[in-house]
């Protein structure tokens, strides 16, 4: 993970902790902020890691059971060695193979999360943020304004809250701060909202962000 991108995310953390209180915080606040809302992400990872690993246990528990009951075991002698039975329903393995994809997944937004802690600590990725931040402190009524005007049917009040903050980053980036090229800003925007929004969002975010740039260019 890139210190910008790594900068992005954490600024939007920021923002969605910190609705309506932005305009009054200063550096060593949102630091703080920041820290511990990636405590928070580490630990409720750690949680879901520990629970899906517990039902990967399970599963392995079941297949061993139906295993050592199946009539191909149950014939042979006691103190050998149970052999490999074929499963008899594919709903099963299907169930058990989700459940597998599941905790691969946990374990790499559980990496993710590690990795945008250490990155928080960096002094590049703190600077972005701050440049960000700052930016928008000073701006917030033109970028609100800008997202009001682009979103032709929506109501900003009636965005998404994730939707708005992401907007509002990338804006402050394009506008503001000029320090990344338009592609990659809107690139990783849009890639924000996969991650966190609704499945419309980001094709939301690219129409509005692509409005953005060919007004200002």
């Amino acid at each position: 993970m890139q210190a910008r991108r790594a900068a992005r995310e954490l600024t939007l953390i920021l923002f969605s902790q910190s609705e309506g209180k932005i305009l009054k915080y200063q550096k060593g606040d949102y630091q703080d902020i920041i820290l511990k809302s990636v405590r928070t992400l580490i630990s409720n990872a750690k949680d879901e890691l520990e629970l899906v690993v517990s039902e990967v246990n399970k599963i392995k528990n079941e297949i061993e059971e139906f295993e050592s009951n199946h009539d191909d075991n149950l014939k042979r002698p006691i103190d050998t060695q149970n052999i490999p039975v074929k499963m008899p329903m594919t709903s099963d393995m299907t169930g058990y193979i989700d459940t597998i994809l599941n905790a691969g997944e946990k374990s790499c937004t559980a990496l993710e999360i590690a990795e945008l802690s250490a990155l928080a600590q960096k002094d590049d990725v703190k600077a972005y943020i701050e440049k960000v931040v700052t930016a928008f402190q000073k701006e917030i009524e033109a970028v609100d304004n800008t997202i009001k005007e682009l979103s032709v049917g929506w109501n900003l009040d009636r965005l998404f809250k994730i939707d708005k903050n992401i907007l509002r980053i990338a804006i402050v980036e394009l506008l503001y701060v000029k320090e990344v090229p338009h592609k990659v800003v809107i690139d990783e925007a849009v890639e924000l909202a996969k991650k966190y929004s609704t499945d419309d969002s980001p094709s939301f975010i690219n129409g509005i962000l692509a409005k953005v740039v060919s007004l200002n260019v």
